[in-house]
């Protein structure tokens, strides 16, 4: 434990290199979402708005499954090259991605070759992903002091809610001073062009970083069939990781991704107001991420999941209600959901990283993290297109509420590891 009489400086630039990369990652998967109400019709058979978007969004779920390769293949390559030049391998590949998907041609120019790119561009972004997320964490976890891993881990989520707070400003900023059309026919390829140049930024930033010293003391350790070996010698933290991770992907891909069209698409929400809300609830997102953090470091990691898994179980129901027209309501709905997910969010890297040791933690979260995601979290959107095209939109929030209920029962198996040290 660190002397309490010595002022902690936080290593603001090292912190910021390492989210910044992130950031970008999280901004160009969250603008497949956003903006799908738009390029739907673009790239599938036009003249059934509702398949178009339902197959947009198939696509977005199909690549969700490509998020475990990549977090196996990536995660791997990180436990066994540095989480360094995983890090950067992975921020080339998702600019890369979004850049192509900006300049795509459509299907009533190329036919079936346009989906297909599509598909091939999110698929790249998929396998991006995978890596990305098990890697910053691992990185965030271990270069913090045992003290402080919480503050250090809410960075994570403060790049990830600015990514999708700059995705959102812009789809109101673009809804808000394009026609209909223009939107439909080009503006949506803007925010792809966008993350394709932010990718060059990011890359500079990563390539500053050092590695981690808890990689450099435990390079030399060589495991033999990693994967097997999360199962056989730690069943207990695979378990829990895939439970908590469960409800919060749901939370992450129901407000900021599967909301916005289902507000648009089936409740008749305007667009404009949709973002404006979804902005400022991601504003608040963002600037609580911090102090969560440092509450998780004084008084635990089980009391504040305790707390967003029962709240969201008992609200998401009733929150469901007031996806209406009218800002009022939407703000609610976002803010106060958004709000509650911060409690985990904050100490998210902090809290993966303590269920693995070094050799096998870029692969261990990587694989179920990401299995777990593709599964719940890739999905979200299209289940909640499907179910409010049958008439029952209601069943999803009943479904996240159950998820809710499974964390929950989850959570109260964890270890308290404020403080601890990581192996």
């Amino acid at each position: 434990m660190a002397d309490p009489a010595v002022r902690h400086r936080l290593p603001v630039r090292k912190l910021v290199a390492a989210s910044a990369g992130n950031a970008l990652e999280w901004f160009d998967w969250t603008i497949y979402a956003t903006f799908s109400i738009y390029f739907a019709s673009a790239f599938f058979p036009s003249g059934n708005d509702a398949l178009a978007q339902i197959n947009t969004f198939a696509t977005y779920a199909l690549a969700f499954f490509f998020r475990p390769l990549g977090g196996i293949l990536l995660g791997r390559f990180a436990d066994l090259r540095g989480r360094k030049p995983a890090m950067v391998l992975t921020i080339v590949m998702m600019a890369g991605g979004s850049a192509l998907i900006g300049v795509l041609p459509t299907f009533e120019q190329v036919g079936w070759l346009a989906p297909i790119g599509l598909l091939l561009a999110r698929i790249v972004q998929g396998l991006s992903l995978g890596g990305e997320v098990s890697n910053a964490s691992a990185y965030l976890g271990e270069i913090a002091p045992d003290e402080r891993r919480g503050r250090y881990s809410a960075f994570f989520y403060i790049s990830t809610g600015t990514a999708v707070l700059t995705a959102s400003v812009l789809g109101f900023t673009l809804a808000r001073t394009l026609s209909e059309d223009a939107m439909n026919s080009w503006g949506w390829r803007l925010p792809f062009l966008l993350g394709g140049v932010l990718g060059l930024v990011g890359l500079w930033l990563r390539r500053s970083l050092a590695e981690t010293e808890l990689f450099e003391a435990n390079k030399a350790k060589r495991v033999v069939n990693p994967l097997r070996t999360t199962l056989r010698e730690h069943p207990r933290a695979v378990g829990q990781l895939i439970g908590f991770t469960m409800l919060s992907t749901l939370c992450y891909y129901t407000f900021f991704s599967a909301l916005t069209p289902f507000a648009v698409k089936s409740r008749g929400v305007d667009a404009v107001e949709v973002f404006l809300a979804l902005s400022i609830a991601t504003a608040v997102f963002v600037a609580l991420q911090y102090p969560m953090g440092a509450l998780a470091d004084r008084f635990g990691r089980k009391p504040q999941l305790l707390v967003w898994s029962a709240a969201t179980a008992v609200l998401i129901v009733p929150l469901s209600t007031l996806v209406k027209p009218g800002f009022g309501n939407l703000l609610v709905v976002f803010t106060v959901g958004l709000g509650l997910y911060t409690a985990m969010t904050s100490i998210a890297p902090a809290l993966m990283s303590e269920l693995f040791p070094t050799e096998l933690r870029g692969l261990g979260i990587g694989a179920w993290y990401n299995l777990t995601v593709a599964v719940f979290g890739g999905t979200a959107p299209l289940l909640i297109s499907a179910l409010s095209g049958a008439g029952a939109a209601t069943a999803f929030f009943w479904y996240v509420a159950a998820g809710a209920a499974v964390s929950f029962a989850v959570v109260l198996t964890l270890p308290e590891t404020r403080g601890t040290a990581l192996r």
